[in-house]
């Protein structure tokens, strides 16, 4: 069993990884995002590294034995001038800004060749536990209706269409009309624009309508920011007046699978996976 180097950004999903590698007694060390990870992580052995400090975490790495590397968690894109490089850094950041130009897909895929070049094997989420995510069909006990067919088929049509752009990965659609797609901002972001909305174009909690789709970029390395759910996912998308959340199964992270469940249930709203195209 490779010992696993976790690159820890925001949010829960590096949190659970660590615990799962813990449970599972899969050697591993954390490598803190300065600035984006929870200080829950720092009870792990591993060290805290800036966002262009290379060199520091391709030492830590080596000198903790670590052979693989898993980026979890969200990171915001950086002010490139304000980054503080180290050595291997300053060799590395020239890179980074081109590919940036081209989209986050082509700034992710060069961060990982930098890794992949120091001879670390990069696995996703979904491979260092592959039971985070979605399967096919619905997740829980609530499955969409034939009357949701339409607003599943065409959020999802719409996600991949914005994907293919490297614009954003999800999606909200409500009786044929595309209420939001997202961007920058991410997923949170967007449902609570959905919410701002007037009610005469989307649902409400008493009689909900409209899907939530996630769906990678086509063009997207997936062992890195494949789409991600998790209970605030589900909470806004009820605030929202949506139905439902849908993905591609074995494409969409949930993150606190039994608590998304819970929650998903005591709503009324779907989780529902789809055979990704």
């Amino acid at each position: 069993m490779r010992k696993l180097g976790l690159i820890a950004g925001g949010g829960a999903l590096p949190i659970e990884l660590a615990a799962h590698c813990e449970r599972a007694d899969r050697p591993f060390a954390v490598m803190r995002l300065k600035g984006f990870a929870d200080t829950s992580l720092e009870q792990y052995a591993g060290i805290e590294v800036g966002l262009a400090e290379f060199g520091k975490a391709f030492k830590a790495l080596k000198d903790e034995g670590c052979e693989a590397v898993c980026f979890a968690g969200t990171v915001d894109r950086p002010d490139f001038s304000a980054l503080i490089p180290d050595f291997r850094g300053v060799k590395v950041l020239p890179g980074l800004i081109k590919a940036a130009r081209e989209g986050d897909d082509a700034l992710l895929r060069r961060v990982l060749t930098e890794f992949e070049k120091e001879g670390f094997v990069v696995e996703g989420a979904h491979e260092v536990r592959g039971e985070m995510t979605l399967p096919i069909g619905p997740l829980g006990r609530h499955a969409p209706l034939e009357a949701h067919g339409l607003d599943i088929d065409r959020a999802l049509t719409v996600a991949r269409a914005i994907g293919a752009l490297d614009v954003g990965q999800g999606a909200v659609v409500c009786d044929g009309l595309v209420l939001a797609v997202e961007a920058q901002e991410g997923t949170d972001a967007m449902l609570r624009r959905v919410a701002d909305l007037p009610q005469a174009i989307r649902g409400r909690p008493e009689a909900p309508k409209g899907v939530l789709a996630k769906a990678p970029k086509p063009i997207q390395e997936t062992k890195v920011d494949l789409p991600t759910i998790g209970v605030a996912t589900i909470q806004r998308a009820a605030r929202a007046g949506l139905a439902g959340v849908v993905g591609e199964t074995g494409r969409l992270l949930i993150v606190d699978r039994d608590q998304v469940i819970a929650c998903a249930d005591d709503l009324g709203l779907f989780v529902y996976g789809v055979e990704p195209r």
